[in-house]
């Protein structure tokens, strides 16, 4: 398959000199929603316009992630196709900036980072920065961590590091940092850590992490006003779920104390008790959801 039959260009009237590329292709390693809680952040409140499309028939298969359809009373009423789309957003300078979005292709990754070097190459694009979210074992009361990664080792000089070398499922976030390195072109990620027990449920401040991220890679300026009210309502709702189950609440504590401990420089390994004493992740997030599907339920009824 040839990489520039998988896409359609519907304008090269970009005003824009040497832009970034923000890519965030939904599904794999999005913990707490917070790459596509960004992603609709950004179209909702900052101006932006479709600039080319992929062909999703060449990339999706609709039988492993089937798409939402509508049945009513006796007929079908919608369908609703999924989109990979690359938009030109402005931020709050009106500084322009390409955004690759939809859900991550199931088929012809080689083909598809091959069509993303061609659009950067294309558009000039002088650095791409991409956007994942993993589950990590901290608080939810502490600062998001971010892991960043790049093809330059020079970008993320004097960054953090979390982990060694360690082998990780395939996705294409990486496959596209990859080819656009190999290509010779700046790339970037970032990885959010979300609080492993919330990996099921929305998590904004993992998001406002990301998008500061991107912002100072790129140089860019978001506004994350709508996003800060989202966050501040989540954590209220996780706070109070906590404070009715003493397990879970001695649980957050034990993180923080690991968290602390960590970031003064202790030798303390960060890992949950493996005695049993503790929940388990699987087990918080169980209950935080039950707490929030009980939330939705009442407001449903009110």
């Amino acid at each position: 398959m040839r990489p520039e039959s998988l896409y359609e260009i519907h304008t090269d009237d970009v005003d824009v000199d040497s832009p970034v590329l923000v890519h965030a292709l939904s599904g794999f390693l999005d913990a707490g929603g917070a790459r596509q809680l960004a992603v609709s952040h950004l179209l909702a409140t900052h101006e932006n316009q479709t600039i080319a499309t992929f062909d999703i028939d060449a990339l999706y298969d609709y039988r492993a992630r089937r798409p939402r359809m509508v049945f009513d009373t006796d007929h079908y009423e919608s369908l609703e196709y999924p989109e990979l789309l690359l938009s030109l957003v402005r931020d709050e300078r009106d500084q322009g900036f390409l955004l690759l979005h939809g859900p991550e292709p199931d088929f012809a990754w080689r083909a598809f980072t091959d069509s993303v070097v061609q659009i950067a190459e294309r558009f000039g694009v002088r650095r791409s920065l991409g956007m994942n979210a993993i589950p990590w074992p901290a608080p939810h009361t502490r600062p998001v961590g971010v892991t960043a990664h790049s093809t330059d080792p020079s970008l993320v000089s004097g960054r953090p590091t979390f982990v060694g070398a360690i082998e990780v499922p395939g996705h294409l976030a990486g496959g596209i940092e990859l080819a656009l390195g190999a290509a010779g072109h700046e790339a970037m990620g970032f990885a959010a850590h979300v609080p492993h027990y919330l990996t099921q449920v929305e998590f904004p401040r993992a998001s406002i992490a990301l998008l500061n991220e991107v912002a100072a890679a790129g140089d860019l300026s978001f506004d994350l006003t709508a996003l800060a009210v989202q966050a501040q309502v989540s954590d209220r709702e996780i706070d109070e779920q906590l404070t009715v189950s003493p397990e879970n609440a001695q649980a957050v504590r034990d993180l923080e104390a690991q968290y602390d401990a960590i970031v003064r420089g202790a030798d303390v390994a960060l890992q949950l008790a493996t005695d049993g004493s503790l929940p388990s992740g699987e087990d918080l997030a169980e209950q935080f959801q039950e707490f929030l599907r009980e939330l939705d339920d009442k407001g449903r009824s009110e």
